[in-house]
């Protein structure tokens, strides 16, 4: 009989994956900003952004109010590798004038209990941070500001609703504050369900959901921030309180809520709202067993059809009687002995039917708990895109914990829902007061990481000021660079290329190019036509350069490179033609026309014996003279920023400068021959290759290195040498990177205070990083995998750090690339003198190309300084193989022109 009557209250697993689909739904409807106001689940921010990692310490104080009991709790965390903490707790009534009286009564009241409880510890002359459990909907702005949604549970108190309830906390507490003499600072407001989070999360780093199953229901659990439109900003997590209570507001429930369901709902202090709570929540179901009990009674279905006045009156039976009906071991014992205290007779059958009426009402409870949560659990799984997650979810409340079958039904639903989750349940103890605590630990620590954090990124944030004195000292060091006086002595060494034209569109015939400049070498064969069919068709081929003749002697690797010329002409079958040739030689060179380049100093990780000071064009025409298979006409040995610069050139007349934002940096642009002192002659421009990279050799730019720069200087392979390029540059950023990372290891602020044995090797946090990281488009956790790839098992707050710290050192190497370009591009304007200067750059390097932000900060940089220029930038196409074609045949055709 009971089962035909409660019929709709068992619910099949298929219903069960309906609800949880229905409630996903709404969890994505209340992360909306548009949709949210019209969400029953209001899925509120909590600006809870991290759990507990073991490494909080200190004296906290929590209060909590939300429950039966208004309690005060001192909570005592210590850093001891033990994550061990102590909790001292004392319990004060809530009075129902109290709690259905005025808000200044009511927060007076608690201040009154916090200094009895001070005054009972002893603890009157400390000031402690304090946390403050409020476990009704808040509608939070920040950690320690949330204004009240509405009451719930029995609570009614005039004029809280729509203010903001710490500030009312901290008034009352201000006016004891003299008289008492007392001093609290209130850090963080907290729901009890994010209490219970946080201490489950104390105790295992797993545990990211809360659920609370007492006198009233909710849940919590860590939402990624980038599905969370109602707070600002992509980067991380913060604990989202569902407040599933109200889930079915919106009549999303009503297939299955049944005719009692509706009359407790209209008996209650708040029809229609909180409907899901109602089915759910401890509070109600004693209520939902009297409606049921009374109503098979009227029917003559129980006690002979007899009604007492207890049966009759609202809230006589309570969840209590509930759990203790149930309890089967105890046979029937319980049920009749609570059912005769409310002057029922009941037969033997009655007493059945009522535990079995017990059973069923507290069922449905577990199945629609288990159902919300799996659906949370799943959306979990999904944000972690994984295929099996391992969790565990926080739990308390009177209801689980103190009826006998409750838990377990519980978790053998959710894992039938779920079975894709290994999920742990873990009971909170103290979850309200004790999480209070913990979250006030939390933000205490975070506060405090963060001050050290920004303390070691502060020298990274160049401002305007700053940067306007780098343009300015660069204008000086290049001024230095022209003059024949202080030509030696300067850093930016300015050297003359030989190269006096750009193309003119009339270039044609058959090139070769070679391109040394980096771990690979290339051979290009570039085809040039010119007139109306202007066009440059190129074949390459790649050969790499072994790191033992990178740092072996001069022959071997000039030797290594002409047998690769010789494969390029035998693949092409042009080993009989002796084609003119431009040699890109991407190292600091001093030339004393357009073939002869002396090599001033190897860069980049090269380091082959016996070349520096030699004329490179000579070594090259050495090996071919020693391998004597095929000869080639030399015409021009080439840097790679000049090739970039007339690649860009033979596209856009106005192009006069090149740059190289990649593995090194630097700079080349077209100079007024009369400027340059150390090249005779006064007529037509000359191409000047800055070699900017060993600005500041000399100490000028000292003011703006950090430690960590001198770190990586210190261990690279020329020391003191080039520290401009060793700040803006591909090959060291990243090195820059993993020295910070270690700082801040060392500090506890990352990775858990362990340097692993990847984070300790040199090199090992490659440019390329830095790009994937900083991507926008990438989540959190595949910056995760980046790191996990390179050995690095990072949380999702080492994640945050860690691009936030790529950022930084990315950023300020594109301000520094700007501000010196600004100092090329004003110096051009002022030297033609015009007022304004419409001029192009032609630019190449990975670091240019491929890092998200780099070439925008870089431009942005560049308008800042040089506001009178309008500066176009063109991305080259193979400046150092077509641009060293280009220039050969420039070269040739001036040639030509020479001599005719």
């Amino acid at each position: 009989q009971v089962d035909r009557y409660l019929y709709h209250m068992r619910l099949s697993d298929d219903v069960l994956l309906d609800v949880m689909a229905r409630f996903q739904a709404e969890m994505v409807k209340g992360l909306g900003k548009d949709t949210n106001p019209t969400a029953t689940v209001k899925m509120l921010p909590s600006f809870v952004r991290s759990l507990p990692d073991g490494t909080e310490k200190g004296e906290f104080l929590a209060v909590d109010l939300g429950g039966s009991q208004f309690r005060a709790h001192q909570v005592k965390v210590f850093d001891d590798g033990k994550q061990s903490s102590q909790l001292e707790s004392k319990f004060y009534p809530s009075p129902k004038e109290v709690i259905q009286g005025n808000g200044a009564e009511l927060f007076d009241y608690i201040a009154d209990c916090l200094v009895d409880f001070m005054e009972t510890k002893n603890l009157k002359h400390k000031k402690l941070p304090l946390g403050f459990t409020f476990s009704f909907p808040c509608k939070q702005t920040k950690l320690d500001k949330g204004v009240l949604l509405s009451w719930t549970k029995h609570f009614k108190v005039r004029g809280v609703q729509d203010t903001d309830v710490v500030s009312s906390l901290r008034k009352a507490l201000q006016k004891h504050k003299a008289s008492f003499d007392i001093d609290l600072d209130v850090l963080a407001l907290v729901n009890d369900t994010v209490g219970t989070m946080m201490t489950c999360g104390y105790d295992d780093p797993h545990c990211e959901v809360g659920v609370i199953i007492g006198t009233g229901t909710n849940a919590c659990y860590m939402e990624e921030m980038r599905h969370i439109d109602l707070v600002e900003g992509d980067e991380g997590r913060m604990c989202i309180n569902t407040e599933w209570g109200a889930f079915g507001d919106d009549g999303a429930l009503d297939d299955l809520r049944t005719e009692f369901d509706r009359e407790l709902d209209l008996g209650s202090l708040n029809p229609g709202k909180q409907l899901f709570e109602k089915m759910i929540s401890g509070l109600y179901l004693g209520e939902l067993v009297r409606l049921i009990l009374l109503k098979m009674t009227k029917e003559g279905l129980l006690f002979n059809g007899k009604a007492s006045t207890a049966l009759l009156t609202k809230g006589k039976i309570e969840m209590k009687h509930v759990s203790a009906m149930e309890k089967y071991k105890e046979g029937l014992s319980n049920t009749k002995e609570i059912l005769t205290e409310l002057n029922l007779f009941p037969s033997e059958e009655d007493c059945i039917a009522v535990q079995h009426v017990c059973t069923i009402v507290s069922f449905r409870s577990a199945n629609l708990c288990a159902a919300a949560l799996a659906a949370i659990l799943t959306r979990l799984r999904e944000n972690k895109k994984l295929l099996r997650m391992r969790t565990t979810v926080g739990i308390d409340g009177g209801l689980y914990k103190t009826h006998p079958q409750y838990a377990k039904r519980l978790h053998k639903v959710v894992r039938r829902l779920v079975p894709n989750c290994d999920v742990r349940f873990l009971l909170s103890l103290s979850g309200s007061g004790k999480g209070a605590a913990m979250v006030t630990a939390v933000a205490y620590r975070l506060a405090a990481q963060r001050n050290k954090i920004d303390a070691a990124l502060a020298p990274f944030l160049l401002s305007l000021e700053t940067l306007r004195e780098v343009k300015n000292k660069m204008r000086t060091e290049l001024e230095y660079g022209l003059k024949r006086e202080t030509q030696a002595s300067a850093t930016v060494k300015m050297l003359p290329t030989y190269v006096c034209g750009t193309p003119d569109g009339t270039e044609k015939g058959k090139f070769l190019a070679l391109d040394l400049g980096g771990t690979n070498f290339r051979v290009l064969l570039v085809k040039i036509r010119s007139g109306r069919r202007r066009s440059v068709q190129m074949y390459n081929k790649i050969f790499a350069i072994p790191l033992e003749i990178m740092q072996g002697t001069g022959e071997e690797l000039f030797d290594h490179i002409v047998q690769c010329i010789a494969g390029f002409l035998e693949y092409m079958g042009i080993k009989g033609a002796r084609l003119p040739l431009g040699f890109t030689f991407s190292f600091p060179c001093r030339q004393a026309s357009i073939d002869k380049g002396t090599l001033v100093g190897w860069t980049k990780g090269f380091k082959a014996t016996d070349c520096e000071g030699e004329d490179v064009v000579d070594m090259l025409r050495e090996a071919i003279r020693r391998r004597n298979e095929f000869d080639l006409d030399i015409v021009a040995v080439v840097n790679d920023t000049v090739g970039t610069m007339m690649t860009c050139g033979y596209e856009d007349p106005n192009c006069e400068i090149g740059l190289i934002a990649g593995t090194g940096s630097n700079v080349c642009y077209m100079e007024d021959m009369k400027n340059i002192e150390i090249v005779e002659g006064n007529e037509g421009k000359m191409c000047i290759n800055t070699e900017w990279g060993g600005f500041g050799d000399n100490g000028c730019i000292d003011n703006i290195r950090t430690k960590y720069d001198k770190e990586v200087d210190e261990g690279s392979l020329n020391p003191g040498k080039q520290r401009y390029e060793k700040m803006t540059s591909g090959m060291y950023l990243g090195e820059i990177v993993r020295q910070i990372l270690i700082d801040l290891t060392k500090q506890g602020l990352l990775f858990r205070g362990q340097i692993s044995e990847s984070l300790r090797k040199r090199g090992i946090f490659e440019t390329k990083f830095l790009s994937q990281i900083e991507s926008d488009r990438l989540a959190l956790l595949q910056v995760r995998r980046i790191l996990q790839q390179l050995g690095l098992d990072s949380t999702c707050e080492d994640s945050i750090i860690v691009k936030e710290v790529c950022g930084a050192v990315s950023k300020r190497a594109a301000q520094l690339c700007g501000a010196g370009l600004a100092a090329i591009v004003e110096k051009k304007r002022e030297d033609r003198g015009v007022e304004r200067l419409q001029i192009t750059v032609g630019v190449d390097g990975t670091l240019y190309k491929l890092h998200p932000h780099f070439s925008r900060v870089l431009q942005e940089t560049v308008k800042e300084l040089a506001p009178r220029c309008d500066v176009t930038f063109m991305l080259s196409e193979d400046g150092s193989g077509k641009g060293a074609a280009l220039i050969t045949a420039v070269a040739k055709r001036l040639h030509n022109v020479g001599q005719k």
